[in-house]
């Protein structure tokens, strides 16, 4: 029987594995605080929404205008086989009363726009989410890394202790065999984390809106979770919501149209002024002016009017059930969320002391079966379980920070530079 020459095959498998077990990283760093800055500035979706802020805030100068003076101008000049002429002047309106429908109007329109802001604090919100996910799974990713490497030393550490028990002929092959494929499995994990964290690079840098890819690392705490314990009242942080809020301005925004749709069966009246000069001559001399009021009232339109106004009704009605169903679900996601995160946080304490415990065996165990007082079998599963214990630790913290987020994100809480 041809006898395997162990040392060999354990320096060749290092020299694979050695080039892998050590994490760099390269780039440069961003807090958390400088991801948010960047973001602030950057990102393509909190752009478009104040760009549609900016649409509703000229929407409602629009509406605003109707209540104000109209001037025109005018200057003619032509010829004809007889004579010239020229001609100038200025003429003016000014609506008096319509049923108050210009100034419901205008109303509507503050109220969509009050609705437009309420929108970018929303999509300020989810930008806040996407971009402390990102953050936290960089974060995670990095330290996965880190201990990828330590998981690694573990596995050659134990592989060097069996292949001396091995040649010595205290243990058997099997044992030899599964300490091979443990420190191959750890090269692999090295290799899976590495990419993990490329994509993570490339998630974060599409939060903050870089438009092209650049080296990254990121700074920051796994274990800076804040919040108490106590239970909030979620019916009054549901108020705040921006969400809500802007439900609730849609809803003022359609109870304005009824009133402005209403004032259709309101006679209009207006104010007319003009003034011009003409002649056959430039300066024109003649001088001519008026003044006068005039009333319009439609008499027949098929029904137009009363079809308008029930469509607004109807869309009043809409707004209200949109406003009070946004309400129970925001109040239910704000509990939901809530919930995960203390469980997130408490789940953290406890795998800290299955960690703490599991490092207390794993020296002990080593120990004892380097003496021989255990064998591989007892030895192997308590080594796995460290091995668990520190991937389950990592997995526990980064899921908290990204219920702590969620959190947040529930509350409607935006971006620091929020559109006032």
């Amino acid at each position: 029987m041809m006898r395997i020459n162990i040392k060999n095959i354990f320096t060749f498998v290092l020299a694979a594995v050695f080039s892998c077990a050590a994490p760099v990283f390269a780039g440069e760093e961003l807090t958390w605080e400088a991801c948010v800055k960047e973001a602030s500035v950057n990102h393509p979706d909190l752009i478009s929404a104040l760009e549609s802020v900016k649409q509703y805030e000229a929407g409602e100068k629009i509406s605003f205008s109707g209540m104000l003076p109209q001037v025109d101008s005018s200057l003619d000049a032509g010829t004809s086989k007889s004579q010239d002429t020229y001609s100038y002047g200025l003429s003016g309106t000014q609506l008096l009363f319509d049923g108050l429908k210009t100034r419901e109007k205008f109303k509507s329109a503050v109220e969509n726009t009050k609705a437009a802001k309420y929108r970018f604090n929303y999509t300020s919100a989810n930008v806040r989410l996407a971009l402390r996910t990102a953050f936290v799974n960089l974060l995670k990713a990095q330290e996965a890394l880190k201990i990828s490497g330590e998981i690694y030393q573990i596995r050659r550490s134990n592989l060097e202790l069996i292949t001396l028990r091995y040649e010595s002929g205290i243990e058997h092959r099997g044992a030899f065999l599964t300490a091979q494929a443990n420190l191959a499995q750890a090269e692999l994990e090295i290799a899976q984390n590495k990419r993990a964290l490329e994509v993570s690079r490339r998630s974060l840098l599409k939060e903050i809106g870089a438009g092209s890819f650049r080296g990254i690392t990121v700074s920051g705490d796994l274990d800076a979770v804040s919040g108490g314990t106590e239970k909030p009242d979620f019916e009054k942080l549901a108020e705040g919501h921006p969400s809500l809020r802007r439900l609730a301005s849609l809803s003022n925004s359609a109870a304005f149209s009824v009133k402005a749709a209403q004032g259709d069966f309101f006679p209009q009246l207006s104010a007319t002024a003009g003034a011009n000069k003409s002649g056959s001559r430039w300066p024109p001399q003649t001088e001519q002016w008026n003044a006068g009021v005039s009333l319009s009232l439609p008499v027949f339109e098929g029904g137009l009017r009363s079809a308008e106004v029930s469509q607004a009704k109807a869309a009043w009605n809409q707004a209200r059930a949109d406003e009070r169903s946004g309400r129970d679900s925001i109040v239910l996601a704000l509990e939901e969320a809530w919930a995960a995160f203390r469980d997130a946080v408490e789940t953290v304490g406890v795998e800290k002391k299955f960690l703490e415990a599991v490092e207390e065996r794993s020296k002990i165990a080593e120990s004892q079966y380097s003496l021989g007082l255990i064998d591989y079998d007892n030895w192997t599963i308590i080594e796995d379980n460290l091995v668990q214990a520190k991937k389950t630790f990592l997995d526990a913290r980064a899921n908290a920070l990204l219920k702590e987020a969620a959190w947040v994100a529930a509350k409607g809480e935006t971006l620091e530079y929020a559109y006032q």
